[in-house]
């Protein structure tokens, strides 16, 4: 099993919905107005000169078929997004046990 954390500007929030949906996907934990900065990107705090938030999504798969899908989905995706700053981020993780 694997846990996946998708990251993304909130401004793309309907478009990562789209992109599970492609997948097949339609389970996920989400946060939204999350605040934060990455490695070489703009900060994310939801005010002053950085008024952005991001979201994040929790997804547990259980097979392997749609993380890969999703995977796939989310590379098309960053190709056609310009700023580096703005691409979708997927964090894939061991999962051991959901009870």
């Amino acid at each position: 099993m694997k846990m996946a954390f998708i990251v993304h500007n909130d401004y793309y929030s309907a478009r990562v919905i789209r992109l599970l949906e492609t997948a097949g996907i339609d389970y996920f934990t989400r946060w939204d107005k999350a605040q934060g900065k990455g490695h070489g990107t703009e900060p994310h705090l939801g005010a002053g000169s950085f008024a952005s938030t991001n979201a994040v999504l929790m997804i547990a798969f259980k097979e392997e078929g749609p993380l890969e899908k999703l995977i796939e989905a989310i590379s098309a995706a960053n190709a056609e997004i310009k700023r580096p700053d703005d691409r979708i981020r997927l964090f894939q993780l061991p999962l051991d046990r959901v009870v």
